[in-house]
């Protein structure tokens, strides 16, 4: 290749049968890994060449021939290149880094700068660099990235300081012209150069291996041919007839069976006319061209389709599945559900690609700017003068306020970035900023505007705990609450937290004896205070157990009396805390100030996709607006979660990111991980919004072992736009050893600190010896690593250069391990799912690689089972702010803003109730959900108002017969004999219980099928209704899908609830080939032919399972009605199930949803489950702005509350319902009370004093200004005299425009300050930024402002005016004065009020737990259990036995008088006395310890 046209002539004259090219090497079309050698002397030039491709590279002509030398080469290959020295020795190392990560660099040879002396007339140092190319890319930092030094100290590339015999001279200094020292090479005198080189090049050993041919379907029976540049690489092509194959720089042929080698042939040929047919619209060829490549394409696809079927028939997808084009060919036909043409891609009959159309110039700075995002993903200065031709400075000032200097890193920024984010630390750093460079205050004015609204102690909730609170308050606390003596408090006694654990602790907790407040106000006399605060700190309960020895040994019984009453113990330390923390007004200020600056500082930014042009994309797919606004939040902000609902376009939205990312330079290799079985159809998807995309499909082929290095290599060295592979196979491509290894030595060093913390504070040997335990699995997980040897074939996830992650359906991944300190706490789960951890041990390479902008997760369900999946997701996306924010410990992030709720829940037998520990309560959710939407793009149904039908929900609640209940009874037997430890867990446990429960509400013939088949059973009465519907919907063969998690069908003839429903139906006249099961339909095809079947109303009643009928189920068309005979697990479960009828494309406007539900039986137990779940659910997923906290049921949750109210048949849980709203209400209404008076004991401290103060001072000034200001307006029209800029004027027009002079001056300056004196005034001067205009400030005791005008004559008489107002001015704030010291006086009286509804609240209150109490006894033994004497029993505990309706209930029925009997509290207080009184004598020896 040659430049000079002269030179180029002559070598083709010379060499006539070699290629020679006339043309510069940007615009040479070479196919990449192409090339065994390419060997050049690059042009040198400080100037650069536009080649799309490697623009955002910004390469030197030199960098960007080696660049693309390189990706010229096959892998293997070498690149042998004369180069200027500053390629090695320049003291930016980023594109000796990009090369290194290509290319292994076996040899360099410096030449002295004589070497072209002769024929160049250029004395210059130059290397020749040999590179050899890589199959993957570099994980580690090789030596010659960096500089080195010699041993006389000069420094040069790290390769010649090793290798000093590879410099072909004495290196020294010389003057450059500029007169700097620079480095070079001198000749050694006498040396032949020549010579030196052989001997250089000699030490240099590297071999170019032949490139390995793969994969046994290609069996190569000749000798390889040269590849032709005009095949893509992997592909198959057509030589005189014969079938070649081509890898690199080489075709193999391949023989096939002669029918394949036709079908391989006939798709060559409609692969190549689909090409041109598409570089022809590409480059804008007439309707009249296009229309006859479609013609062309037409006749070749029938004449195809007519001998060999389908492009997508197995057979024919066999035949070219190799090639990389098969996606594109696959993309000409739409099939339906059963796999038959439904038509032909619109490419047959539209232009599918719009040619790109570079704007060029435009008018406006706001065009350029929008333009400027559109093309560059940035605000780009210089390429915005270029649009519209305006000087930079016209450009900044003309988009004021649309664009801000951002003062840390001097670039410019768009006004939704730069006032987005953390607001109050940009304020603070644009003030300080500001303070010496006036153009930096128009920031200040913009980011003051968008400051979050302060919070006030009313609307924060501190709990014990959260980490942002000091540790000397926890301490001040106890010194107060607990009357620590002053010896002991802060000294021998106080609070410390550890910020490496998270770990709270309290020193000295058995120091302080004899304190009643500790031992019986606020402890107990088994556990104290100290202790039980300290438990609260640690988010724990407090349980006591007791040690017993008898003839077995030793057991710990969980003392439930004891434990009861430290936990009241407890609960009176939350709450004296609640009321302590903000009563002082210091403290109370110090923490809102606290937590503003931490949690309320976050502003998130509106992301506006409506300017990005997506080039390439299909001029017959448009996005809708919310689509790009994701594809927007994607490219220009961090980390994403698309929480979008089934049905938004999800899909367009990650394809459309992946290619503009690419497109701006934001992303080099973009890799989807999408399920397994979707991978197809994502390839096919991608081809038909970008039909012109460059896609690598993985299947599952590619990754068995025999293929997956060529596969990975593939991946590593291709340059394509998308690489799409499944969710198991994005698995087996393994983080390097290296990297795995320092994960997971990070975890130990973590646990290694925790557990000293542990130690430290005597903890609960269950604590260590859990983490002891996680600690020697980490271990033995590093040792297997280490054992390793590196196999050389696996290809490590940083070799593949993949810089851009999606990840369809991410919810896969939410079961991640989290270290935490509570225990038995629902929702909080201890498992670590290992394709879990490999994720996020991804997603921290890329956010090191992209800072934390290299992620995109998808999902419909972003939080399905409980909070913790909220905080992985944070863990995963927003790993940095939480570290930011101090919430990278659970705990911390737990403590800040969830709280556990002891709540009492239906026990899982049915019958009685329990208390369950669970994060039940949220508060500050505004804060947390700001935090969470910074990465989280949330869109809901009810955002979207997609086209879906509308639900008739019908709770069918059927009564449970007498054997039911009967069993329900025996559930509870078998539950206390499991907890009492009488029953080998391994015939009988909770769990089998839960199961049999949730059986026996299903059908009691699923226990037993000797029982009998009941007619009112939750089976009979689905079946009536769905006969009902069947024949309701007849005309229109409306179809209905029966969810059934439990009882699937046998094939072994035991009763099922299947069997049983279909039997049922076709006894009633419903043709058997009209009702299917999911379950007999087990291959990918074979239920696509059900599915089709179910459309189109062939198959009329489906009946499944979540699992099996749940996600990427389209069978919505004819949905009339949905069934759920038994109760989801998860909240998602339920969506899922219900996505399948209310979804797109159902052509009924209105659906039937049944629920079934028997009374008093286990599903009473799994609809509360599912309430509770979706509480918080539907908070993070609303798109209403949050309330500060919840814990009551919202209305999405409403239908679950009604069916457990109804389920459970109990009168008295009414009351307990009505109570806590009554409560909840009344807690509010005290709430706000209670902020007033804060608020006023604010006023009356801080406020009214400085208020009053101030305007004291300011009637001093008027009364002072107003004698200075007598003579100056008693001054005639003659007498006049103003001192402006130390000039004297006597004139009042001349001192009129001198203040405008000196007005303009200061702002020339960029500063404010003194421009003159009238009389006993000074006149100071400065220009206003928002409203554009001078302000004059007259200052003598006090401080009058005034507008300065264009008028000279008019700024005088202004000036007059203002000191002429002072005298009307002060009988105002006189008025003031008094008006604030009446203010006072009332604040006084007002902070005294105490809250009218007090004695109602703590009325409804104590009833309220005494419901609780009540409500949580276990069935048997609670009067023993609890010391309740016989009568109270009697009277009080209302105790019905082998009546399941009434377990529920036991309640105290008040007397006509409303005098209660003592409360259950009130009698173990009393007994506790007792105890203490007169020890028991025990039969058996107990000695206690408590758990900690």
């Amino acid at each position: 290749m040659e430049l000079d046209s002269i030179s180029g002539r002559i070598a083709q004259q010379l060499y006539q049968k070699n290629k020679i090219a006339v043309q510069g090497f940007e615009t040479m079309q070479f196919p990449d890994s192409f090339f065994d050698c390419v060997v050049g002397n690059v042009p040198f030039g400080n100037y650069k060449v536009p080649d799309k491709r490697y623009d955002r590279h910004n390469f030197l002509i030199h960098d960007y021939f080696i660049a693309k030398s390189l990706d010229l080469v096959r892998p293997g290959g070498v690149v042998a290149m004369v180069t200027s020295s500053g390629t090695m020795d320049k003291k930016d190392s980023s594109v000796r880094e990009y090369l290194a990560n290509r290319a292994d660099l076996v040899g360099a040879v410096r030449l002295p700068n004589n070497a072209f002396q002769r024929n160049a007339n250029t004395g210059v140092v130059a290397d020749i660099l040999f590179l050899q190319k890589r199959d993957r890319a570099a994980v580690e930092r090789a030596d010659w990235v960096d500089l080195g030094e010699t041993p006389e100290g000069y420094s040069i590339n790290q390769y010649f300081a090793q290798h000093p015999e590879m410099v072909l001279g004495e290196i020294t200094t010389e003057s450059t012209q500029y007169g700097k020292q620079e480095t070079t090479v001198k000749p050694i005198e006498g040396a032949d150069l020549a010579k030196q080189l052989k001997e250089a090049v000699g030490n240099i050993h590297a071999t170019i291996t032949e490139p390995e041919i793969f994969d046994d379907e290609l069996d190569a029976l000749e000798e390889p041919i040269p590849a032709d540049p005009s095949v893509k690489n992997f592909s198959f092509t057509n030589v005189d007839g014969q079938i070649y194959y081509r890898e690199n720089s080489f075709m193999n042929k391949v023989e096939l069976p002669a029918v394949t080698a036709e079908r391989v042939l006939g798709m060559i040929a409609l692969r190549e006319t689909t090409r041109k047919l598409l570089d022809c619209q590409l480059h804008d060829g007439s309707d009249a061209e296009v229309q006859l490549l479609q013609n062309e394409l037409k006749q070749q696809y029938t004449a195809f389709k007519a001998q060999y079927g389908l492009i997508n028939s197995t057979a024919n997808k066999r035949a070219f599945r190799q090639d990389s084009s098969y996606c594109l060919l696959a993309s000409l036909e739409i099939l339906d559900e059963e796999k038959n043409l439904k038509r032909l891609a619109d490419i047959f009959t539209k232009r599918t690609i719009r040619k790109p159309e570079p704007v060029t110039s435009v008018d406006t700075p706001s065009e350029a700017l929008a333009l400027s995002i559109g093309e560059k993903a940035k605000v780009d200065i210089p390429f915005m003068v270029q649009l519209c031709g305006k000087p930079e400075q016209e450009i900044t000032d003309e988009l004021a306020g649309a664009i801000f200097r951002n003062p840390v890193t001097q670039q410019w920024e768009t006004s939704d970035e730069y006032l987005s984010g953390n607001v109050r630390e940009k304020l603070a750093t644009a003030e300080t900023f500001a303070a010496n460079h006036a153009e930096y205050q128009i920031n200040v004015d913009y980011l003051k505007r968008v400051q979050p609204k302060d919070l006030d102690a009313s609307e924060i909730e501190v709990r014990l705990g959260a980490n942002w609170v000091k540790p000397e308050y926890i301490t001040q606390f106890m010194k107060e609450v607990f009357k620590t003596p002053n010896y002991y408090a802060g000294i021998d006694i106080k609070a410390t937290y550890s910020e490496i654990s998270g770990a709270w602790n309290i020193s000295g907790k058995s120091l302080d004896r004899g304190n009643p407040l500790v031992t019986n106000t606020y402890g107990t006399l088994r556990v104290n205070g100290y202790k039980l605060l300290e438990d609260a700190l640690n988010l724990r309960d407090t349980k006591i157990y007791d040690t017993i020895h008898d003839a077995d040994g030793d057991h710990r019984v969980l003392n439930k009396q004891e434990t009861m009453l430290a936990q009241q113990a407890q609960e009176s330390i939350r709450e004296a805390f609640k009321q302590w923390i903000f009563k002082d007004l210091d403290r109370r200020e110090d923490l809102c100030a606290t937590y503003n600056r931490i949690f309320n500082a976050i502003r998130p930014r509106e992301y506006d996709g409506s300017h990005i042009r997506f080039e390439g994309m299909t001029p017959e797919i448009s996005l809708m607006p919310h689509q790009k606004n994701a594809v927007a939040h994607i490219l220009y902000g961090n980390n994403t979660l698309l929480a979008h609902c089934v049905g938004a376009g999800k899909t367009f939205q990650m394809i459309a990111a992946g290619m503009e990312s690419r497109r701006l330079g934001l992303s080099q290799k973009n890799l989807y991980v999408v399920p397994n079985h979707l991978t197809e159809q994502w390839g096919a998807d991608f081809l038909r919004l970008y039909p012109n995309a460059n896609v690598l499909v993985a299947t599952k082929k590619d990754f068995e072992p025999s293929n997956r290095k060529q596969f990975c290599s593939r991946i590593a060295t291709g340059d394509y736009d998308a690489i799409v592979i499944g969710h198991s196979q994005f698995e087996r491509v393994p983080l390097s050893p290296e990297r795995q290894k320092a994960i997971v030595e990070h975890q130990i060093d973590d646990i290694t600190l925790a557990l000293a913390d542990a130690r430290s504070e005597d903890s609960r040997s269950f604590t260590v010896k859990q983490m002891e335990k996680t600690k020697k699995t980490l271990e033995a997980k590093l040792q297997k690593l280490n054992d390793q040897t590196r196999k050389d074939d696996v290809v490590t996830f940083e070799e593949l250069g993949v810089d851009r992650l999606f990840v369809d359906e991410s919810h896969f991944y939410k079961n991640m391990f989290l270290y935490t300190k509570m225990r038995n706490i629902a929702g909080i789960a201890q498992t670590d799912a290992q394709k879990s951890s490999d994720m996020f041990a991804k997603c921290q390479y890329l956010d090191e690689l992209t800072g934390g902008k290299g992620v995109t997760f998808a999902t419909g369900t972003p939080v399905s089972n409980s909070m913790v999946e909220l905080y992985t997701i944070m863990r995963y996306l927003q790993y940095d702010t939480l570290q930011k924010m101090g919430l990278s410990h659970f705990d911390d992030w737990a403590a800040s803003f969830g709280e556990t709720v002891t709540a009492i829940e239906l026990s899982p037998e049915g019958t009685g109730y329990r208390a369950k520990t669970r994060f039940a309560r949220f508060f500050n959710l505004p804060e947390l959900i700001s935090l969470f939407k910074e990465s989280a793009d949330v869109q809901t149904a009810d955002m979207l108002n997609l086209p879906v039908p509308k639900a008739e929900y019908i709770n069918e609640v059927l009564k449970p017969s007498e054997t039911q209940e009967e069993m329900v009874s025996s559930f509870a037997d078998r539950a206390e004999a499991v907890r009492n430890g009488n029953v080998n867990p391994r015939f009988d446990n909770m769990l089998k219980i839960t199961n049999d429960g949730r059986k026996l509400a299903l059908d009691q013939r699923l226990i037993n099928d000797m029982l009998p088949d009941e007619p009112e059973s939750k089976v009979n009465r689905c079946v009536d209704n769905a006969f009902k519907v069947w024949e309701e919907s007849a005309p229109d063969k409306g179809t209905q899908l029966i969810f059934c998690d439990l009882s699937t069908p046998k094939a072994d003839g035991t009763f099922n609830v299947y069997d049983d429903v279909r039997e049922k139906l076709v006894a009633r006249g419903v043709p058997r080939e009209e009702v299917a099961f999911i379950h007999e339909y087990n291959t990918e095809t074979k239920k696509a032919e059900l599915f089709a079947k179910v459309r189109a109303g062939q198959v009329r009643i489906l009946m499944g399972s979540t699992p099996k009928l749940g996600a990427g189920t389209n069978i919505q068309d004819r949905l009339i009605a949905l069934h759920h005979l038994d109760c989801p697990w998860k909240p998602s479960d339920l969506e899922q199930q219900e996505g399948r009828i209310l979804r797109q494309g159902n052509r009924n406007k209105q659906v039937k949803i049944y629920r079934y539900v028997t009374e008093n039986t286990f599903d009473s137990y799994m609809w509360q489950i599912l309430e509770n779940k979706q509480k918080f659910i539907s908070q993070i997923m609303t798109s209403k702005s949050p309330v500060r906290a919840c814990d009551d049921v919202d209305d999405t949750a409403l239908s679950y509350a009604e069916i457990k109210a109804l389920a459970t048949g109990n009168p008295y849980i009414k009351e307990k319902m009505d109570l806590d709203i009554q409560v909840s209400k009344l807690k509010l209404l005290k709430a706000n009370h209670t902020s007033q008076i804060y608020s006023l004991e604010s006023d009356i401290a801080r406020r009214y004093p400085r208020e009053i103060a101030v305007t004291q001072g300011q009637i001093e000034a008027l009364k002072t200004d107003m004698e200075a200001a007598k003579p100056l307006l008693a001054q005639d029209k003659d007498h006049f005299d103003m001192e402006i800029s130390g000039k004297v004027y006597a004139e009042r027009k001349e001192a009129g425009a001198a203040i405008i002079e000196a007005c303009k001056a200061l702002k020339a300056a960029g500063t404010e300050g003194r421009i003159g004196s009238y009389g006993a005034f000074e006149l100071h001067s400065r220009f206003d930024n928002f409203d554009k205009v001078f302000r004059l400030s007259i200052k003598g005791a006090w401080n009058y402002s005034m507008e300065v005008g264009k008028d000279p004559q008019g700024n005088i008489l202004r000036v007059t005016n203002a000191l002429a107002g002072i005298e009307r001015a002060l009988p105002q704030v006189e008025r003031r004065l008094e008006t604030l010291e009446q203010q006072l006086a009332q604040a006084k009286e007002e902070a005294k009020r105490p809250f009218a509804q007090e004695a109602e609240l703590a009325e409804k209150s104590a009833r309220l737990a005494e419901l609780n109490s009540l409500l949580n006894m276990d069935e048997k033994g609670s009067e023993d259990a609890l010391g309740v004497d016989e009568d109270a029993a009697e009277t009080e505990v209302a105790d019905k036995p082998r009546q399941p309706v009434n377990y529920a209930g036991r309640v105290a029925e008040r007397t006509a008088d409303n005098v209660r009997k003592p409360s259950v509290l009130a009698q173990l207080h009393a007994k506790q006395a007792e105890r203490t009184a007169e020890p028991q004598k025990s039969q058996k020896r107990k000695s206690y310890d408590m758990e900690l």
